[in-house]
């Protein structure tokens, strides 16, 4: 087992006993999707790519695609991303993965 591994199973211990949401101790992303119409991101690290076709965002330890049509990015927080318009496909890509 890596450090890594350790330290992720240790937040997760951790979370669990103290009753503390696993998205925020473990720097993980929270997507929500509204039907094909919204996808909101919590805790992303910002926009990697950005057409009006596809949306690249950084999370934790990857990157979430969003796939669509007239895509448009609303409410761009420190923390939260909400991207707009007819959405296809959401797809979650680990460290180094191409799309």
């Amino acid at each position: 087992m890596s450090f890594k591994d350790f330290q992720r199973k240790f937040k997760k211990q951790f979370s669990d006993f103290f009753e503390i949401p696993s998205d925020v101790m473990l720097d993980l992303p929270k997507i929500v999707l509204v039907g094909h119409l919204q996808v909101f991101i919590e805790n992303h690290r910002g926009i990697v790519e950005y057409t009006s076709e596809k949306v690249r965002i950084m999370v934790g330890d990857g990157e979430v695609g969003i796939d669509g049509k007239n895509l448009m990015l609303r409410n761009i927080k420190t923390d939260e991303i909400c991207v707009e318009g007819q959405i296809k496909g959401l797809t979650l890509l680990e460290p180094g993965e191409v799309w």
